[in-house]
């Protein structure tokens, strides 16, 4: 019989109840104990479905409190040293002291960097390691969640990340080379893989998704020597797992690896089948990543199953396992009660549920069993009949797109001439201040959208809600200090959601919802036919808050390419095409914008180094239509409107021509955690635009003073020109309170004025 496996379920639940019990954690309404209890359930339920939905052998230790980054590093003992007496007496708060800081009762704890999951919208906690670090088995979480599966009637393969992947993604807070640390690792894993194997594992999964990137010498060498010593102990049977991309040049380096069996992504690694297969060693299990774990359309099982038999002929029925190609973390749980998408576009999707049973059916398929041809035929016809849609198409949108010209990427005038008129007009002191976007989402602003959507909150009402709210924000701002205002996005239920929803070619979800990190969850639209704008989208509200002030009001938009990176993007046309339609649509607000007098407008790219490919032999071309889309929207700005951008976690050494490329008057990034690391690509680049390095961040409660927020300025101004900075926090203050809003950018008004009286 062909094994199906999977390699992690989605965490948050179908309607986040782990986000629910996480925030009710944190304000003291359950304890540790009941916490720990809800994430049980959910786990048993998980495997449950997973169990019905035909998968044989079921994931463990892939559920995460907060973060699988985070959890290595607390099982392995890797925590600041500044979190460890904390971490001695109250192991669950130091982990969310390390995920979000903390600040109670005279202890001051910074979190840890937060950095994207390769080129997914999945952020990871990034361990500080340094030389002289050491390593032991902390905790027994691996353990104790194999017992509970195992105790349950599951069969279940523990996941844990590899150690080479764990350190590559690390940081040391000394300089030195993560890897360095690999001979003082290796012995803590061996422990847990030895105590794995006596509680009855069969087969662990050690993840190693870092062998799909470029890897010098040194870093290959690190895997044949790490792997080298974990066979040489006692322990369950090894997958290699590997994904999000080929293997490539460290392909006959994976396949030689002393391991049992390797999974491979067959989705975005097509290419590697036939060299794998010449290459697999003779005995060893081949996991084949054959569904999308990424990306929500239903397969073409007809191509999927070619593959599969393709595959089986070669290693035989006994070697050959059918899995997702990634943990299908990145996807939703379940598309069978999203009611509101109707029967046809619901018909063409596949969440995590739907996608695991779409595994079965190849499996039972290779295994010729009874009734597998008529499933396959509904399979068939549900993927033709996507293909032969008429929502998908759209004439006038193609000959816009045929009709683009190198003048459309263009502004007016280059950068020096702009600064000239932009300073004219808007009349900015030094150190100028402003915030990214988004103010405090209560649960009174949550609730009142609700309402609305549900009818129960007539239009008329919920306007004047929303006007009140956008007045109380501009008054706050004003009465702070802050020079460039925003409008706060009350009417905003989340920076992508809410443009999709106003573009054609974009569907929404109900519970559509994927963990972005810790307790925050999005609701990624699905793009499934050609974007085009019918009407203006931010104008109203924007001009509406300009109208309560003299001082500059931003509008506010979400750019092309992180619209398309953060929704689920149709595959039946190259990505650089869809993101080319959302920046014409964008391109028309900004006109409108402009039309209605806002002469600052921002648009967000947060997701640019994100969608960067993992090879560097590819980023080239990803970054030249990602850098056209944005100059596709800008373009149309005249000089007097000043263009903003935001960036976070990014490392911008790799993106840093890019980024000047894109032409943004401004630009703002995320810079707090690293103390203002990111900024050496800046100074080493000379960037000749304007930056504001965020001075405190967002996504933690933890609230600096203006002292701190001082520091970190006077280190942006050792490698940035005074006329160059701006000042502003990390990110949006969406998912903050209004207590803490107001003390951060009261004391960051504070820092900014230091600055310009030293000037």
């Amino acid at each position: 019989m062909t094994i199906v496996g999977n390699l992690g379920f989605p965490r948050i639940g179908t309607r986040r109840e782990l986000k629910r019990a996480l925030e009710a954690h944190w304000r003291g309404d359950i304890t540790g104990a009941e916490l720990h209890a809800a994430a049980r359930d959910l786990r048993h339920r998980h495997w449950r479905w997973q169990a019905t939905a035909g998968v044989d052998v079921v994931p463990c230790n892939d559920f995460s409190l907060y973060d699988h980054v985070l959890d290595t590093a607390f099982l392995f003992d890797a925590i600041p040293e500044s979190c460890r007496g904390l971490a001695d007496t109250d192991p669950l708060a130091a982990y969310f002291a390390l995920a979000r800081g903390h600040q109670q009762d005279g202890v001051d704890l910074r979190a840890l960097e937060m950095t994207k999951w390769f080129d997914t919208n999945y952020h990871y906690l990034v361990p500080e390691l340094h030389r002289d670090q050491t390593f032991r088995l902390r905790g027994d979480k691996p353990l104790v969640e194999f017992s509970e599966a195992r105790e349950a009637g599951f069969d279940a393969r523990p996941v844990l990340l590899g150690p080479v992947s764990f350190l590559r993604l690390s940081k040391t807070t000394d300089g030195s080379d993560p890897l360095a640390l690999l001979d003082r690792l290796l012995p803590a894993y061996l422990e847990l893989l030895s105590r794995l194997a006596a509680a009855g594992a069969e087969w662990v999964q050690i993840d190693e998704p870092c062998l799909v990137q470029d890897a010098d010498p040194a870093m290959q060498q690190a895997y044949r020597h790490a792997y080298a010593e974990l066979a040489e102990a006692a322990g369950p049977k090894r997958l290699l797992a590997t994904y999000f991309g080929g293997l490539g040049d460290n392909l006959p380096l994976a396949a030689a690896l002393p391991v049992d069996g390797l999974h491979v992504d067959l989705v975005r690694g097509l290419d590697q089948l036939d060299s794998l297969l010449k290459a697999l060693p003779e005995g060893r299990m081949l996991s084949l990543g054959i569904i999308d774990g990424r990306n929500v359309w239903r397969a073409n099982l007809d191509n999927a199953l070619v593959l599969a038999r393709y595959a089986q002929g070669h290693v035989g029925a006994d070697r050959l396992w059918l899995a997702p190609s990634c943990s299908l973390l990145h996807v939703p749980v379940d598309a069978e009660g999203e009611s509101g998408l109707g029967p046809e576009l619901r018909g063409w999707l596949a969440f995590a549920r739907q996608k695991l049973e779409e595994l079965r059916l190849l499996a039972d398929a290779l295994d010729a069993r009874p009734g597998t041809d008529a499933r396959l035929a509904v399979a068939r016809e549900r993927h033709e009949a996507r293909r032969r849609s008429t929502r998908v198409h759209l004439p006038d949108v193609a000959a816009r797109i045929a009709g683009l010209r190198p003048a459309t990427t263009r502004r007016p005038s280059p950068y020096p001439a702009r600064r000239e008129r932009q300073d004219a007009g808007l009349r900015l002191p030094p150190y100028p201040t402003t915030t990214i976007g988004s103010f405090p989402q209560t649960r009174e602003v949550r609730q009142a959208r609700a309402l609305n959507r549900s009818g129960k909150l007539p239009d008329a009402e919920y306007d004047a809600f929303l006007a009140a709210e956008i007045e109380r924000c501009v008054r706050l701002q004003e009465a702070i200090g802050i020079d460039v205002l925003v409008h706060g996005e009350f009417e905003r239920n989340d920076m992508v959601e809410y443009f999709g929803e106003r573009l054609d070619g974009f569907a929404f979800t109900r519970n559509g919802w994927v963990q972005s990190y810790g307790s925050r969850c999005v609701k990624p639209p699905i793009i499934y036919g050609d974007v085009r704008r019918p009407s203006p989208m931010t104008v109203r509200w924007s001009r509406h808050a300009q109208s309560l002030t003299t001082r500059p009001m931003k509008g506010m938009l979400t750019g092309p390419v992180t619209v398309l990176q953060w929704s689920f993007v149709r595959d039946d046309q190259p990505r650089a095409q869809t993101c080319r339609q959302i920046a014409l649509a964008l391109r028309d607000e900004v006109s409108d914008l402009e039309a209605a007098g806002i002469r600052v407008i921002q648009i967000d790219e947060p997701a640019l180094r994100e969608g960067l490919p993992l090879r560097k032999a590819e980023w080239r071309q990803y970054l030249d239509w990602a850098v056209e889309c944005f100059r596709i929207t800008a373009g149309v700005a005249a000089d007097e409107t000043q263009i903003h951008t935001h960036m976070c976690y990014s490392e911008f050494n790799d993106i840093i021509e890019a980024v000047a490329a894109m032409d943004a008057d401004v630009v703002s990034i995320e810079t707090s955690r690293s103390r203002m690391e990111l900024l050496d690509a800046f100074a080493k680049f000379r960037y000749p635009n304007q930056i504001g390095p965020g001075v405190y961040d967002i996504h933690s409660p933890r609230v600096p003073d203006s002292g701190e927020m001082h520091v970190l300025l006077q280190k942006a101004r050792e490698v940035l020109e005074p006329e160059q900075i701006w000042v502003n926090p990390d990110c949006g203050l969406k998912t903050r309170g209004w207590p803490e809003t107001r003390a951060a950018l009261e004391a960051m008004v504070e820092a900014a004025a230091r600055m310009r009286a030293a000037a």
